[in-house]
């Protein structure tokens, strides 16, 4: 993918802008960090944080140490340590915001986990990296077929090849715990490399994947959302949303992170609406919580036995009725409180286009005309007739 501003090369690297997807409109790669320190200076005496971070296929991020204080910026292509051999990767942050994302993410810096740079990428590290990757779309469609031939309840959703070659880490998704030691022999005795097999949910495969979601913009989980908080039904429920499992799951199939983005504002004003299950006594009866809007903070309540009849309140005197009831008093009735809020049914339709017609492009119709012009050639035509008379 590449920004606005510029397009994407058949390898899909951005090109145009050539700023190896780094640019400053944050567009050309996912889980991109804008460095709003890197215009300030350090103090007098103070070096500079020892770690960088680096990213990955598919926005996979780690943070390694920089021990021979190689002078890196953000879109350099380094060669990093792994558990046996090497990996590539390129530089997305430096700085001193790194020390603040690995606090964040509690990670200590002197542990054994965070490991070093080794060097810059050369070029021959780069064509052994890309001719690497060049295989893992051939190889995953062979991996998915030896996976149904061995009857597996697995799906291989993504390979990513490590840097030097020497091994690929394949992504799968089950529901059930798989024995898969047949499947690692197929797959070294077929692709010759180490083969790590890793299972991730179905969250992180549809961050991995990416995709254009139902509001029409990338995915949140392949572009900033970073750690994936449970959403329940119970999330719809408090938003008034119809329990469709098409419409509010996503593509991973699991509930839309986004019915937590504003479920505190809902949940803040509900506090002022009374329950729904708390019923209202007046003198001509029980009435019972039918509907409530949360924006306009009204309530409809209908009498029991009465139940097509519906009567709209606010919830400052619902909670009034309910304070009376709590002394056992009674209000008349409901109709005083929604005389205010009676909703004239009349539609009145204006022009929303102005006061020009809608049939304004509209090129005229001429079918008069032509009536008269064929019967004027029917009269030109058309025989004199003799008039006088016979002897």
């Amino acid at each position: 993918m590449a920004c606005k501003s510029c397009a994407t090369g058949e390898d899909g690297q951005p090109k145009g802008c050539r700023n190896n997807g780094t640019c400053g409109t944050d567009s050309c790669n996912k889980f991109t960090v804008f460095d709003w320190l890197s215009n300030m200076s350090l103090p007098n005496g103070q070096e500079p944080f020892n770690c960088v971070e680096v990213r990955y296929k598919n926005g996979r991020k780690q943070y390694y140490k920089n021990p021979e204080k190689l002078s890196l910026s953000i879109g350099d292509i380094v060669a990093t340590q792994a558990k046996s051999g090497h990996d590539i990767g390129m530089v997305t942050l430096t700085g001193e915001l790194v020390r603040v994302q690995m606090k964040r993410k509690k990670i200590d810096v002197d542990s054994e986990d965070v490991l070093k740079i080794y060097r810059k990428a050369s070029q021959k590290d780069i064509d052994i990296w890309s001719a690497s990757r060049d295989k893992e779309e051939a190889m995953k469609v062979k991996a998915r077929q030896f996976a149904i031939d061995l009857n597996l309840k697995m799906k291989i959703s993504d390979i990513e090849y490590q840097g030097d070659g020497s091994k690929a880490t394949f992504y799968y998704t089950a529901e059930e715990r798989v024995d898969f030691r047949e499947l690692i022999k197929v797959f070294a005795r077929e692709f010759r490399t180490r083969i790590e097999m890793r299972q991730v949910g179905f969250r992180q495969e549809a961050a991995r994947l990416g995709g254009i979601g139902s509001c029409g913009r990338e995915l949140c989980c392949s572009t900033w959302l970073t750690d994936f908080r449970s959403v329940s039904t119970s999330a719809a429920r408090y938003q008034q949303l119809s329990l469709n499992p098409l419409k509010l799951a996503g593509q991973c199939g699991k509930l839309k992170c986004c019915l937590n983005y504003e479920l505190d504002s809902y949940l803040d004003a509900l506090k002022a609406f009374p329950k729904n299950d708390t019923k209202l006594y007046t003198e001509k009866g029980t009435a019972v919580c039918q509907k409530t809007d949360i924006f306009k903070g009204l309530m409809w309540y209908a009498y029991e036995g009465e139940w097509m009849n519906w009567h709209i309140i606010t919830t400052d005197q619902a909670n009034e009725i309910i304070e009376k009831n709590k002394k056992k008093e009674k209000v008349a009735s409901l109709e005083e409180y929604a005389a205010d809020h009676i909703q004239d049914t009349k539609n009145e339709f204006e022009n929303v286009v102005g006061q020009d017609s809608l049939t304004r492009f509209d090129s005229p119709k001429r079918h008069k005309k032509r009536k008269n012009n064929n019967s004027r050639n029917r009269n030109r035509n058309r025989k004199p007739r003799n008039n006088a008379k016979k002897d």
